[in-house]
């Protein structure tokens, strides 16, 4: 009879650094063992960070979990257990589907269900959290986190490194079933034997008085209330309102920590077991940073701190940028196409190796300035907003990593990310608590208007990109990534207008185009839309444009009237 976790201490600290290895091997997988397995297939640099940045897109929605899992409960299997069963099953399920699909003819189908896969494994973690929220004590909550952390870090060694090291006896396909029995093996012998407290449980029984209907009536009205109270919290503070933006960006320089870095693993010829060695000891050197990098904060202060670990992050690029330029490597380069050069092996170890230490340094840091300008009042509501808009972040980094090795070469790439990585340092000196005071009444109001004129002139700006785009030459993708960014924050912003403005008429549709300007992310896919559809790439391709052109200037309309709102919403209790 395996015992249940959560009835005592040790239990509880070793059941929340399990469940939080289930969420770090999937991003091990598709980040580092796939993405590596990939440009070993000859797939190109930009193929690969479109399919690593759509990997981390469901962790930039995962708010829109919290409601669902609040409201659909099971008096049988628990209230959270629930859900982090039913996650992890599904997890282990799409895994296994995936060894019938063919790569990297059928990278679209992979990408498919692998968004599938990591959209439950977000949706696991919210379970995990709210679970971690109502069962720890509150003397066991920070060595908790520094242990769900350090799990988190462990399951990415296993999802990266364990397969590398497999591949050469198993071939790469049967580690599809290794990553899904790690998955199982924590549903097994934690999740299974779960019991949750009696108190919670009981409390449950509202949430299953009847009907469907009701219930999904309830998780609308919980996501109307976090759009509301996002929105709210982020122009209602300047730190809160820089924080937005600190969040957005990119935290430091990330090429050397997402797809890029595999892909030069592959070319400089570093086979599964060198390779699954190097991910293995950043994995080590990154949890044990991020210990000293959170002690080092509390006695140092947080903003010193965090600008210093934001800075040494860009210092590894720059050198591999250089050692690249040096050694005559620019362009993206077929593996195994080139004898193996000692020197940019070297480089790379090195580089990734300190990389991955200030990564570490910075990341618990982060984390905690953000609370620092959090409101205490909807403190999980905004902190939630806060780390999904750091997920997109991550995504559209990889994106346009992936499209700018290709367009300009891995040392222009590695030099324009250190200096994109350097512009928090400017936001960070926002980045404070309000003084009492301090904030003028108007202040959420010209914030909001601030927003609804960018997001509408970006709207209007893809007309001129859409028709004259091709004058970029080789910057066209890269420009496009950002568009994405703009199209998710003007949706976001639409969702929270009209849940706030609920009597303003001409809102009525804002739900529907916030939808339109999700969906038009498929203008990245016309080719294999084209061949699933049967229409053809080309057809495809120009209905995508029509259908981005007519969504982007229904939503500039709608973003034009916000922006000339007055927005006394915003101060009303």
């Amino acid at each position: 009879m395996l015992p249940n976790l959560l009835a005592t201490r040790k239990g509880r600290l070793a059941a929340f650094f399990a469940l939080y290895v289930t969420e770090g091997i999937p991003l091990g997988f598709a980040a580092t063992a796939v993405a590596y397995y990939l440009r070993k297939l000859g797939v190109g640099p930009a193929e690969i960070g479109a399919f690593v940045g759509s990997f981390y897109l469901p962790w930039a929605f995962k708010w829109a979990f919290g409601p669902l899992v609040d409201v659909f409960r099971s008096q049988r299997w628990g209230h959270r257990r629930a859900w982090i069963l039913g996650t992890q099953l599904v997890m282990a399920a799409t895994l296994a589907v995936l060894v019938g699909v063919k790569l990297p003819d059928q990278l679209w189908l992979f990408t498919a269900i692998l968004l599938v896969h990591n959209t439950f494994s977000a949706m696991q973690d919210v379970a995990i959290d709210a679970l971690a929220c109502n069962t720890l004590q509150e003397d066991e909550r920070g060595l908790a986190n520094g242990l769900m952390f350090a799990g988190a870090a462990v399951g990415q060694a296993i999802g990266g490194s364990g397969v590398l090291f497999l591949v050469p006896y198993t071939g790469f396909q049967a580690t599809y079933f290794f990553v899904a029995l790690a998955i199982l093996s924590v549903t097994g012998l934690v999740v299974w034997p779960m019991k949750e407290a009696v108190a919670q449980a009981a409390g449950q029984a509202a949430g299953q008085i009847g009907e469907q209907a009701r219930g999904w009536a309830r998780a609308a009205g919980e996501m109307k209330a976090f759009s509301v109270e996002a929105f709210k919290s982020f122009l209602g503070t300047r730190g809160a309102f820089a924080g937005v933006w600190f969040s957005l960006l990119p935290a430091g320089a990330m090429a050397l920590g997402l797809s890029l870095r595999s892909s030069l693993s592959a070319e400089f010829g570093l086979d599964e077991n060198q390779t699954a060695q190097l991910e293995f000891w950043s994995n080590l050197i990154s949890a044990v940073a991020m210990v000293a990098g959170g002690w080092l904060s509390d006695k140092l202060g947080r903003r010193s701190t965090l600008f210093v670990y934001l800075g040494l992050m860009s210092l590894p690029a720059v050198y591999m940028a250089y050692v690249l330029e040096r050694q005559g490597y620019v362009m993206p380069r077929a593996p195994g196409s080139a004898p193996v050069d000692a020197v940019l092996v070297s480089a790379l170890w090195a580089t990734t190796l300190v990389y991955n230490f200030f990564l570490g340094l910075m990341y618990g840091t982060r984390s905690a300035i953000m609370m620092d300008v959090t409101n205490p009042k909807v403190a999980a509501t905004q902190f939630t907003a806060y780390m999904a808009l750091a997920n997109l972040a991550i995504a559209y980094s990889a994106t346009w990593q992936g499209a700018a090795a290709e367009a300009v070469g891995y040392p222009k790439t590695l030099y324009i990310d250190a200096a994109v990585g350097l512009l928090n340092l400017v936001v960070l000196l926002w980045i404070r608590p309000p003084k009492a005071g301090e904030e003028e009444p108007d202040s959420a109001a010209r914030r909001a208007r601030w927003v609804c004129w960018g997001l509408t002139a970006i709207c209007l700006a893809w007309w001129a990109f859409h028709f004259a785009g091709n004058h970029l030459g080789a910057a066209k993708g890269i420009v496009n990534t950002f568009f994405t960014v703009g199209f998710v924050a003007a949706a976001l912003v639409l969702l929270a207008a009209c849940a706030l403005l609920a009597r303003e008429a001409a809102l009525r549709v804002a739900p529907w185009v916030a939808l339109g300007l999700l969906l038009i992310y498929a203008r990245n896919f016309p080719a294999p839309l084209g061949r699933w559809t049967g229409l053809g790439t080309e057809t495809m391709q120009s209905l995508l444009g029509y259908l981005t052109l007519g969504v982007t200037l229904v939503a500039a309309l709608l973003l034009l009237r916000l922006a000339r709102h007055r927005w006394d919403e915003l101060t009303q209790a």
